[in-house]
């Protein structure tokens, strides 16, 4: 049973790097065609899907009560992500932000 909390650093991860292409491809909208030929918000789309489809499957062994409080790790994987991939600065109240949620995740789990 504990062998499902490995799922979530990869569930998080996925969904993360979804939103990653989604705002990589909002920069190549230009009309509604640009829209629907745009490869990156494909793969935006699916890294979505399938951090919602593990989202689902950890949902059948685990109460909802820690799982939705869990995928809060997004929230640090998206801090590292937009710092390397897209070069954002962060300081250091989201610094502190990414430690709290971290506290509070381990502290859910536990």
């Amino acid at each position: 049973m504990h062998s499902i909390y490995i799922i979530f650093p990869l569930m998080t991860f996925i969904g993360s790097l979804g939103g990653f292409f989604f705002k990589k491809g909002a920069e190549y909208l230009i009309d509604i065609k640009s829209l629907f030929l745009n490869w990156r918000l494909y793969i935006g789309g699916i890294l979505y899907v399938t951090a919602a489809l593990l989202n689902i499957f950890v949902l059948k062994f685990l109460p909802y009560s820690i799982v939705v409080p869990l995928t809060a790790m997004t929230y640090i994987w998206t801090m590292i992500i937009s710092k390397i991939m897209l070069k954002e600065k962060i300081n250091l109240n989201k610094i502190i932000g990414v430690i709290l949620i971290t506290i509070g995740s381990i502290f859910i789990a536990i």
